[in-house]
């Protein structure tokens, strides 16, 4: 078997109707992987195209603005891989930013990607079985951003309930890794991207000298998952075209 492959292994990505998770979902489906295609909206879209591909998948509405929303999903299904990719952003001044976009934010971005793993770590543990974590976290993970309080210190707890649940799991077979993306041409980007400005200045701080790909994310999460990664454990990788090695 390939170090890279997921044959035989059932995965469920978070927000994967466009964007990020929609690459996530199709590069697991690639190796392998039988996918659900969860999100708030249809993942309709994304399932045609692992589909039209001759991949399996399919696809759940699940809304993680209620955190709890995961808490019975795992127990007998069979899911080896979970990948935390849904969040939300709002933008405001710190001095305006209202305590509803706060709680809006944390409650999709941190709150409910820890208990949708300790939903998913809770069974594998009770079956014995091994299986893979991927969060999506993001260079705000690292620093301080700007006008984006709430996504700022929710991508900072991603980072630090990746590590302690690494540091419980690992004993047991589990891995739980983060993915850090930069700047990538996603929803919630686009109002960045058509600031000129603001995406000279970006590029700008880009050796690789482009906006990411959600494909160069899906590719990382692939490999994350697999055999190949068997060691990979408590990592933020950063994929980022460079931006955080200036």
């Amino acid at each position: 078997m390939s170090l890279f492959s997921l044959t035989g292994r059932r995965a469920l990505v978070t927000g994967a109707n466009t964007g990020i998770g929609q690459a996530i979902a199709v590069a697991l489906a690639g190796q392998g992987a039988s996918v659900t295609c969860a999100g708030r909206r249809s993942c309709a879209e994304t399932v045609a195209e692992i589909q039209a591909a001759g991949g399996t998948a399919e696809e759940l509405i699940l809304d993680l603005a209620d955190p709890m929303a995961a808490k019975d999903l795992f127990a007998g299904a069979g899911y080896s891989i979970l990948v935390n990719n849904a969040g939300i952003i709002r933008r405001n001044d710190s001095v305006d930013f209202t305590e509803e976009d706060w709680d809006a934010v944390v409650d999709v971005n941190m709150k409910a990607l820890f208990f949708t793993c300790q939903a998913f770590g809770r069974e594998l543990i009770a079956q014995g079985q091994e299986g893979n974590i991927v969060n999506v976290a993001s260079l705000l993970s690292f620093q301080g951003g700007i006008r984006v309080p709430s996504y700022t210190a929710s991508k900072h707890g991603v980072s630090g309930i990746t590590k302690i649940l690494c540091n419980e799991w690992a004993g047991k077979g589990i891995t739980v890794n983060a993915i850090a993306p930069g700047y990538i041409a996603t929803n919630n980007t686009e109002a960045l991207r058509e600031d000129p400005e603001r995406s000279r200045a970006i590029l700008e701080r880009i050796p690789a000298g482009r906006w990411g790909k959600p494909e160069d994310i899906g590719g990382t999460a692939a490999y994350l998952c697999s055999p190949a990664a068997a060691y990979v454990n408590g990592a933020v990788l950063n994929v980022d075209g460079g931006w955080m090695a200036r």
